[in-house]
């Protein structure tokens, strides 16, 4: 490929990260009402600077994999993802809302900071596991066409499952971030579609994916090691 369609598919990976995160500035300041929201600010760069690292950093084909809906994809992981987004967007118009009217109160800054840590550490996750697996779909299918193998690099090498480890800490931990207790509920939600999302991929990996059962037996836990 040359260099010139190299770079034009990692600007492509890159604008498509950057629409949610549009979409996320939007909802929070719309729903808050007002600019002046710190963390609010932070929480954005933290996704921005995630976006553009792994849109730097992941493998090249693994861009258009994730930009077009190929053949395979898992139905109910389409819907899963849609109920997750769903749930995801409420949490942040609720964080705005709980702002504006002031429904949770004052907020420990520490408690903010700490938070903010996690998100941090929970983007980390996600980029490991997304520079160490080239088949790290959007949506759920056996990439035959591309030859898919099972990943025991990375992260890969204590939990089968990192990058939803990440995705849970970012949910969990944004709403204490933005200073909403109120956000939690639903991000709880989204928690747990993730581990009902982690559940059935793994199930379709030991059934469809060639040498997954057995790197099952090398790698038992799924999210958290020693939990699940």
């Amino acid at each position: 490929m040359e260099k010139s369609e190299y770079e034009i598919t990692r600007f492509k990976g890159m604008m498509m990260g950057l629409v949610p995160i549009l979409i996320m500035a939007f909802i929070l300041f719309a729903s808050s009402g007002s600019l002046n929201w710190t963390m609010a600010w932070l929480l954005i760069g933290i996704h921005l600077l995630g976006t553009i690292f792994i849109s730097l950093k992941i493998n090249h084909g693994l861009i258009n994999e994730r930009a077009q809906e190929k053949e395979g994809i898992k139905e109910w992981d389409v819907k899963l993802v849609r109920v997750m987004n769903i749930i995801g967007l409420i949490a942040l118009l609720v964080a705005g809302l709980d702002i504006r009217f002031g429904w949770t109160g004052s907020f420990p800054l520490p408690v903010e900071i700490v938070a903010m840590m996690v998100v941090i550490v929970g983007y980390v996750f996600l980029a490991w596991a997304a520079i160490s697996n080239e088949y790290f779909s959007r949506i759920v299918r056996i990439q035959e066409e591309r030859g898919h193998i099972v990943i025991m690099n990375g992260p890969y090498r204590y939990v089968r499952h990192p990058g939803y480890l990440g995705l849970i800490l970012c949910a969990l931990a944004q709403p204490l971030m933005l200073g909403s207790l109120w956000a939690l509920i639903p991000a709880t939600f989204t928690a747990i579609v993730l581990l009902v999302r982690t559940n059935l991929e793994d199930k379709t990996l030991q059934g469809e994916l060639e040498g997954y059962k057995n790197y099952t037996s090398q790698v038992r836990y799924r999210i958290l090691s020693w939990v699940w």
